[in-house]
């Protein structure tokens, strides 16, 4: 009889996940109930097979002493994880897809008239060029009755002109008393009282352009009298800061892909669809009916969804690309709004909505908020618990997960890969572990501190406006978010290097035994999602905003000469040409757009296949370029996952 080893043995159940993976997943469609019911519940419970290890087999029994509780802290820490986890993987058993009710429910306030539609462009610092392409995309909104109003909590004489140009509306307010909350509730109060109120409101940030449909298919699922609130997704023409700074834009989705395009279609199939503020609206007889916007926390937009279902009004969601906005750029405003939107949650639970506590709002919006609880007061301090444990055993020999690796084989590997398989199965690969981590570690501390700050303190609680736009051209490194994790990936190396080449005091090799092994591995594993974080804290110089991919046949007048080209990428400020050579950096002509005409061009420098081009186009000409670059249907940037692709993007950009 043949022996098999009991590592050998331990791989079986991970060998047959992985098979059944690569053969059965592809063919199976996503959008199916039974499937995702199947897929995540076998997830989940082999989560709760490895939970129950964890807790049996590999914590000693508690004392109060060190190597006890923080080896039981950390089991209860990742147990919370898990039933964060499995909430959410309920949540996404479901799925609803509401276009094809749009199109069925298109104009169903025929044949009386349209419903009157205020749009509200809500600024308190965004510069010119941010707000001019919001402006431009909302005046070329396709549903004839609606009004564009800027609310300027800025009270900038500038913007005034600005919209007097552009025929829109202007309003501002004396105080700037509850933020962007009692912006929009000032301006509500104001129009409800004028006789052409508006019977509907979309909200758009300052950033934010709204594609030519946006009105009439948001509006188009107000059919049904119950729904008080209609969501669409938020997209974005720019790379966020992680995708930009690791060079990883064209392979990997923005952070926030996810949420929009599966957990919030799945919420909605639960009727727990939830306000994102920008890009969605709202109907003012819901609104005016709770009393305006709520106040009283930073995320006003998830506390409307939670005012209005307790009110007996339904939030939608359209998994639609019907506006595309500008990502925070730069790594500090990302974490900045990043600990907001965690701060807001937490002042809904603990001023408002606590989920177990008194007040009308329904079992599934309660689990709703439980969700969010979870997920923000697990998920961050864990990714920071998972840094410091295998240093507690290098520099003081406590061992906080007691396993060995056939163990580890036998109970962790097929939960992580059940886990990774079905999340990539239903998200079309937008969760690569190291990725996930490094975002997820970057504003782990800010949004930790969130946490407590949220829940413990009665407030109020400071927070800071999401800055964007602004100077992009040079390099910056961001020391003050890059320190700690320098400081990690030194104590980290300076505690593997000691403990493996010596035998020296702070070697504890004798303690762990077998799981010395899987200390091993989790230090290595910790050292690269260091050295990844460390790299996106290297902020890249970025180019015109945005530069996007336009090809077809234009023609390059320079002087006399008539050159024809293929237009490669389009900017506002910016083009690059495929086809002319011998271009010299400085000369002067005219680059013809197709529907846009001649726009003045210089030439900045030569490319191995043609030249880049700066444009200097007329006002009529720039609003054109702003049309077409922002407010055509589709979404931009990508929307699935490449692993190949991203590796080597991630190879060629930290060999630079």
């Amino acid at each position: 009889m043949l022996s098999v080893s009991p590592l050998l043995s331990a791989f079986a159940a991970s060998a047959i996940l992985l098979g059944l993976g690569f053969l059965v997943l592809p063919a199976l469609d996503r959008t199916r109930t039974l499937w995702r019911v199947l897929l995540l519940g076998t997830a989940a419970a082999l989560a709760w097979r490895y939970m129950a290890w964890r807790l049996t087999a590999t914590v000693p029994p508690f004392a109060l002493a060190p190597e006890p509780l923080l080896a039981w802290s950390f089991a209860l820490l990742e147990g919370l994880t898990v039933i964060s986890s499995t909430l959410a993987f309920l949540i996404l058993t479901r799925l609803r897809e509401r276009g094809g009710e749009a199109s069925r429910h298109a104009g169903w306030w025929r044949p009386g008239p349209p419903p009157r539609v205020d749009v509200y462009i809500a600024t308190y610092n965004e510069e010119l060029e941010v707000l001019e392409r919001t402006i431009v995309g909302a005046k070329g909104l396709d549903h004839p009755a609606t009004r564009v109003f800027v609310l300027d909590d800025g009270r900038r004489d500038w913007l005034r002109a600005v919209c007097a140009r552009h025929g829109i509306g202007y309003l501002v307010r004396p105080d700037n008393a509850h933020a962007k909350a009692g912006n929009i509730n000032h301006a509500l109060r104001r129009r409800m009282a004028e006789p052409d109120a508006p019977d509907f409101v979309a909200v758009l940030d300052a950033d934010f352009v709204p594609h030519r449909n946006f009105v009439s298919r948001a509006l188009a699922l107000f059919h049904a009298p119950t729904v008080g609130l209609v969501q669409t997704p938020q997209h974005f023409f720019n790379a966020d800061p992680i995708q930009h700074n690791l060079g990883i834009s064209g392979a990997y989705p923005d952070e926030q892909r996810h949420f929009f395009d599966n957990v919030e279609p799945s919420r909605d199939a639960w009727g727990i669809a939830v306000c994102c503020g920008t890009s969605s609206m709202v109907r003012t007889r819901a609104v005016t009916a709770i009393g305006g916007l709520p106040t009283e926390s930073v995320t006003e937009d998830f506390l409307l969804s939670l005012r209005l279902a307790e009110a007996g009004w339904e939030t939608v969601y359209l998994n639609e690309p019907l506006t595309e906005g500008l990502a925070p750029e730069g790594l500090q405003e990302y974490i900045v709004q990043r600990g907001r939107w965690c701060l807001g949650m937490m002042q809904i639970i603990r001023n408002v909505y606590n989920p177990f506590g008194h007040h009308g709002l329904p079992l599934r919006h309660r689990l709703s908020v439980l969700d969010s609880l979870l997920y923000w007061s697990t998920t961050f301090p864990f990714r920071l618990a998972s840094l410091l444990c295998p240093l507690f055993y290098w520099y003081f020999g406590v061992t906080v997960v007691n396993a060995s690796v056939v163990e580890i084989v036998a109970y962790y590997l097929p939960y992580y890969i059940a886990v990774m398989m079905t999340l990539n199965w239903l998200s079309n690969g937008l969760f690569v572990p190291m990725l996930n981590d490094v975002s997820q570690l970057l504003a782990a501390w800010p949004i930790t501190r969130a946490v407590a700050a949220g829940l413990l303190t009665p407030g109020p609680h400071k927070f800071r406006v999401t800055a964007k736009g602004g100077d992009r051209t040079r390099v910056v490194v961001q020391w003050p978010l890059m320190r700690p994790f320098l400081v990690l990936l030194v104590l980290t190396l300076g505690g593997l290097v000691v403990s493996l080449t010596s035998d020296f005091a702070f070697n504890f090799s004798h303690v762990a035994g077998d799981g010395r092994v899987i200390i091993l591995f989790w230090t290595l594993y910790n050292l690269a999602v260091l050295a990844l974080a460390i790299a996106a804290c290297i902020e890249r110089p970025r180019a015109d905003r945005p530069l996007r991919q336009q090809v077809e046949r234009v023609e390059l007048e320079i002087g006399s000469r008539r050159l024809g080209a293929w237009l490669v990428t389009l900017g506002a400020g910016e083009a690059r040409l495929s086809g002319p050579a011998g271009l010299a950096p400085g000369q002067e002509g005219h680059l013809v757009l197709p529907e846009i005409g001649p726009v003045a061009a210089r030439v900045l420098a030569e490319t191995p296949d043609g030249c880049r081009l700066a444009l200097a186009p007329d006002r009529a000409q720039q609003a054109a370029l702003i049309a077409r670059l922002h407010t055509a249907e589709g979404a931009p940037g990508t929307g699935r996952g490449d692993l190949a692709l991203m590796l080597r993007d991630l190879a060629r950009s930290l060999s630079r």
